[in-house]
């Protein structure tokens, strides 16, 4: 029995350890893109324009001649880090007000709860389309686009699992020994209910890195010439058919980033929760 409960749990563990494998490769290719770049991914050479991929350049280059690989590559540092900023934002504002809607209850968790539930009734991207046409184009309007319409999640999922475990024991000792609200929320609760909401984040890098990527390809994120993936195919998109590797390249490179996010979120899922990585308590 023993044997039996051990494997499942190498199994998510070694799944895990291939996942922050490939996710911190993903990580280094964006911190270190200026370095691995083969060529300038903003150097235009009308000469060179819309090659087919080649030994000289791997995936072809683009309308102003400018090498598709290392446009991917610099574009991983974009994507990826404006994606991880988004998801810190939203998991860390939304989660500490839903903590405190729970902790404190009356009026302030019903005026909370009201206002995630309009926020909830608009359609997701739709609003963040809106937000994002009223404050104009660029990256940093993306993202708040995107903040503005995706904290109800992590308030309401912080919420139950804060009233889950307010009236647990450890909690009613700690207001008996007089900490203070803050010191019960940061040493208390949320150590205790961070599991779910580093779950739910993991997996939704993959999802606001789409939703970026969409609103770039309709010209509301990054903005020409900087080098993201979804301004890459945007600009692309008009070739798919004469060059079609102008949107392959980034389009690859979303599929796979996103396959790997949503992996090692499935597989922390997995990891943090015993009867899903198949161990019994009996």
């Amino acid at each position: 029995m023993e044997q039996k409960r051990r494997r499942p749990l190498r199994g998510v563990t070694l799944r895990l350890a291939l996942c922050a494998l490939l996710t911190g490769l993903i990580l280094l290719v964006a911190v270190f893109a200026p370095l691995l770049t083969p060529y300038d991914p903003y150097a235009q050479d009308m000469s060179a324009a819309l090659q087919a991929p080649s030994a000289a350049h791997l995936l072809g280059t683009d309308t102003y001649g400018r090498d598709v690989l290392s446009r991917v590559i610099m574009g991983a540092r974009t994507s990826v880090f404006s994606s991880l900023a988004l998801v810190a934002i939203i998991c860390v504002g939304g989660s500490f007000l839903g903590v405190l809607c729970g902790w404190l209850g009356g009026k302030v968790d019903t005026v909370v709860m009201r206002l995630s539930d309009l926020f909830l009734a608009f359609p997701g991207m739709v609003f963040a389309i809106a937000v994002a046409g009223l404050i104009g184009g660029g990256m940093v309007n993306a993202v708040i686009a995107l903040a503005a319409i995706s904290w109800p999640k992590y308030t309401r999922l912080a919420r139950g699992q804060t009233l889950a475990v307010k009236s647990a024991p450890y909690i009613t000792a700690a207001v008996m020994a007089n900490n203070t609200p803050l010191q019960i929320i940061f040493r208390h609760i949320l150590p205790n209910i961070a599991g779910p909401l580093l779950v739910t984040a993991a997996l939704d890098i993959g999802t606001m890195m789409m939703e970026l990527a969409g609103l770039s390809f309709l010209n509301l994120g990054a903005q020409p010439p900087t080098a993201e993936w979804g301004s890459m195919m945007s600009k692309g998109r008009s070739m798919i058919q004469t060059s079609p590797w102008v949107v392959l390249g980034p389009g690859f490179a979303i599929f796979l980033t996103v396959l790997v996010f949503n992996f090692l979120g499935d597989t922390l899922r997995d990891y943090l929760d015993p009867k899903r990585r198949g161990v019994r308590s009996e």
